[in-house]
């Protein structure tokens, strides 16, 4: 059962989201040619520390850092390493906070250094473009397929592919909650959306094939075929007439 929370439970959860949204600016104010994402990490710990938050991934069993660090062909879930980021590297910084129990997670794709690759910077326009087009949806009334298909229509006229098996979620006392809220999808159809309700909506997508692959770190999921990936996602909550974002401050 999907219920709508509370003015209470959306007061922490705007807290958590605020927190979020300031450690996820922060580490893209610092990605550079030559960090690496053990070092992004670090400053994700310690901003969403020192705002009072906790880590939200830590509660997923056995993942032991504040954010997931993708780059290029990975899609979700990379593990911070030592590996330095270089000039044209796609990099996706994925972190999620605790405030007072409630969770709130945002995730954002950007390209490393300056690049004059025009397919690059089209390839995240779309994503962004197919986030905010999904985030118009989350309003009373409609469903958990119009707020897909709306991502997928984006995504897929620009010729890239949604990722099938990694879908957006709902998000609050736990991580990851019901509703699932997949990319792609049909207007009018899945759960009735009710002012509220809070969601992860996600933007999980490749240049090439959607099919993906666990690599061996137990984790990292990267895309089969080696093409690019681009990661975009909000917390949102369902509003009367807009939906209210929790995460963004980019």
């Amino acid at each position: 059962m999907v219920k709508p929370r509370s003015e209470k439970e959306l007061k922490l959860m705007r807290e958590s989201g605020r927190i979020t949204g300031e450690a996820l600016k922060k580490v893209l104010e610092n990605v550079r040619v030559g960090i690496s994402g053990l070092e992004l990490n670090k400053i994700a710990e310690d901003e969403i520390k020192d705002l009072r938050g906790k880590f939200s991934f830590t509660t997923v069993k056995g993942y032991i850092w504040a954010s997931c660090i993708t780059i290029n062909e990975q899609v979700v879930h990379g593990i911070p390493t030592k590996r330095k980021l270089e000039a044209g590297d796609i990099v996706s910084i994925d972190l999620g906070v605790i405030y007072k129990g409630w969770h709130s997670d945002a995730a954002w794709s950007v390209l490393v250094g300056r690049s004059t690759e025009q397919r690059i910077n089209e390839f995240l326009k779309v994503g962004k473009e197919a986030l905010w087009l999904g985030i118009e949806q989350a309003i009373d009334g409609n469903t958990i397929g119009d707020i897909s298909e709306s991502i997928q229509n984006k995504v897929e006229r620009a010729g890239y592919s949604v990722v099938r098996s990694l879908v957006g979620h709902g998000v609050g006392k736990n991580l990851h909650e019901e509703p699932a809220v997949p990319g792609y999808g049909k207007k009018g159809t899945g759960l009735v959306l009710q002012k509220g309700m809070s969601l992860a909506i996600e933007v999980i997508y490749t240049m090439g094939k959607p099919e993906v692959i666990l690599e061996k770190d137990g984790w990292t999921v990267s895309s089969a075929d080696g093409s690019l990936a681009g990661l975009f996602e909000m917390t949102v909550v369902v509003g009367s007439k807009k939906a209210e974002v929790l995460t963004y401050n980019l």
